[in-house]
């Protein structure tokens, strides 16, 4: 008899937190994916269950603990044990420093970090007891480079980097794999194709990131063994300066 496992998956978008949550399900997780508003999920929901795949939505806001307490708790008790958890909310915004507000700069950072640490905390929770899982986040260029304009996004990239190398040091030896996912690029996705037409256009050349090859990448980190874990990955594509 198979045993359940579950993959949860906070923001998952319509492009690379989609992706993962349909490349974990079509290997047998069943997939539990979030974002603010749970009806924008039908369409992924859908597509995972046309594959077979199995998946539940939620609506909820991963800033606030008490929320992400009890999501953690449910899946945990009505759906299948957390195997994996992955941290997909990106929080990406652009102002001048002089223009950046505290609201903006508290916002991002609760999005972007505040967020990660309650979900990173929850999953391993649930996890620990077993001596096995997989949490992984999602991390951008700004993680280790702060841009002109990205003051705000930079400290919460860092700050959520910061926080997978103390739980990667922590949970390791408990058996939980923490991995942190730098993505290096622009990524295939409709806001990129309507804002940056001239970005996008290097898709024919492969110069743009596939949210499904990202997805392969993180089902990859999943499956490694203990003896040659990977904590850093760098996802760009090959015409991308670093």
């Amino acid at each position: 008899m198979t045993t359940k496992r579950s993959v949860l998956v906070i923001g998952a978008g319509d492009a690379t937190g989609g992706a993962i949550a349909r490349r974990f399900a079509r290997e047998g997780l069943i997939a539990c994916v979030t974002r603010r508003q749970a009806d924008k999920l039908e369409p992924l929901l859908q597509a995972i269950r046309a594959d077979g795949g199995q998946a539940h939505g939620f609506g909820s806001d991963a800033r606030q603990e008490a929320e992400m307490v009890a999501l953690v708790d449910r899946i945990e008790r009505e759906i299948a044990p957390i195997e994996v958890a992955v941290f997909n909310i990106g929080a990406n915004v652009r102002f001048d420093i002089t223009a950046t507000t505290e609201r903006v700069y508290r916002k991002v950072w609760e999005m972007g970090a505040l967020a990660g640490f309650l979900l990173g905390r929850e999953a391993a929770r649930v996890m620990t007891p077993r001596g096995r899982g997989t949490i992984l986040f999602t991390g951008a260029t700004a993680s280790v480079r702060g841009s002109a304009g990205f003051a705000a996004f930079a400290g919460a990239k860092h700050a959520l980097r910061a926080l997978a190398q103390s739980m990667a040091r922590e949970l390791g030896p408990k058996g939980i794999h923490v991995a942190h996912v730098l993505i290096d690029g622009a990524i295939d996705t409709q806001f990129i194709a309507e804002n940056f037409p001239e970005r996008y256009a290097l898709k024919a050349q492969d110069g743009i990131l596939n949210p499904d090859h990202i997805a392969d990448a993180y089902w990859q980190l999943h499956l490694q063994p203990r003896d040659t874990w990977t904590h850093e990955l760098d996802l760009r594509p090959w015409i991308e300066r670093w």
